[in-house]
């Protein structure tokens, strides 16, 4: 039996890498901090199927002590502080977790195996002031921040500890991908769940910052699998995972609203005060070189992945005021 351990296993891609990962046949473990919460709603349905072990990427004697008594096959780094937004309140932090985790992870592999294949959850935002598109494998990077450039640090590492050590080291350079389980702070769930939340009356209006902001979005449960089939390929390299499609917050919003019989244009105002310090206007990625030599492709476009999302948060919003209403 194959055996993979996933860091970050709690959130939204790595409870759907999980899944991916026990539908092939692997024992998986998952890393979790040590916390006085336990948020493991994502998770709950296969907890019973999975083996959750503490600890850190920030502290390397956890990790090679961990390493050591799993002995995986595999191992996914999908720990980080992954809001851009906090990344600017919570430079150094994000330096730390972000970036300079992801070194003690690869120096925990080179130094109780080397022979574990590697994969790391580099990201579009490493493009930012974008200098051609659609955006592709050779690139430049232009990181607008402090997240950004944490990423492509650990992008750049990931590519040394390959070619300096050997080790089968994969960075996935994915574009935004959502789904239900995304965190409420990010934009797309945060306009669905407005959306359903002003369609059940329970809130009067939802502010956005720059609705003008393109992006390429996909669904995570797409992007999981080419992670996967990242280390399933002959030789380790780094990939491109987009839909190659881009859309403004605008039309999130619109097509949002549109699901539930609203006009977006009605209930969404927007704030000044969520714009970016450095924004960035256009992410588009060109995943020819993983469709090509992965056989990746996604399988749900933007609107059914929206329409998705809006589904299910009609679903919750309704339970929330059943309950609401059960207590009064």
């Amino acid at each position: 039996m194959k055996r993979a351990l996933i860091t970050g296993i709690t959130g939204q891609d790595g409870s759907y890498l999980a899944e991916l990962l026990l539908g092939e046949g692997y024992e998986v473990w998952g890393m979790v901090r040590r916390s006085s919460t336990n948020p493991m709603e994502r998770i709950a349905h296969i907890r019973d199927r999975l083996k959750i072990v503490h600890g850190d990427i920030t502290d390397l004697a956890s990790l090679i002590r961990l390493i050591g008594e799993v002995e995986p096959g595999e191992v996914y780094n999908l720990a980080a502080q992954s809001f851009v937004p906090t990344s600017w309140q919570e430079p150094v932090l994000t330096s730390h977790v972000t970036g300079f985790g992801v070194t003690n992870v690869l120096e925990a592999i080179r130094i109780v195996n080397p022979r574990v294949r590697f994969y790391q959850a580099s990201s579009s935002e490493m493009f930012g002031k974008v200098r051609e598109s659609p955006q592709t494998e050779r690139t430049p990077f232009y990181p607008r921040s402090p997240y950004g450039v944490a990423k492509l640090y650990a992008h750049w590492i990931t590519v040394n500890y390959r070619e300096s050590h050997g080790i089968f080291a994969c960075s996935g350079i994915l574009f935004n991908h959502e789904s239900p389980r995304r965190g409420l702070e990010f934009v797309t769930r945060k306009t669905t769940h407005g959306a359903a939340m002003i369609k059940r009356g329970l809130l009067d209006k939802l502010r956005l910052g720059n609705i003008d902001a393109r992006r390429d979005w996909g669904f995570a449960g797409d992007y999981v699998r080419a992670m996967w089939l990242m280390l399933q390929a002959e030789r380790p390299d780094d990939y491109v995972i987009a839909t190659g499609e881009t859309h403004s917050v605008k039309d999130v919003a619109a097509a949002a609203f549109a699901r539930v019989g609203l006009d977006w244009r009605q209930h969404v105002e927007v704030d000044p005060a969520l714009f970016r310090p450095a924004e960035v206007d256009d992410l588009t990625g060109d995943s020819s070189k993983a469709r090509s030599i992965l056989g990746w492709k996604p399988t749900i476009g933007f609107l059914g992945l929206v329409h998705a999302m809006v589904d299910h948060d009609v679903n919750a919003s309704g339970k929330t005021g059943a309950a609401d209403a059960a207590r009064t």
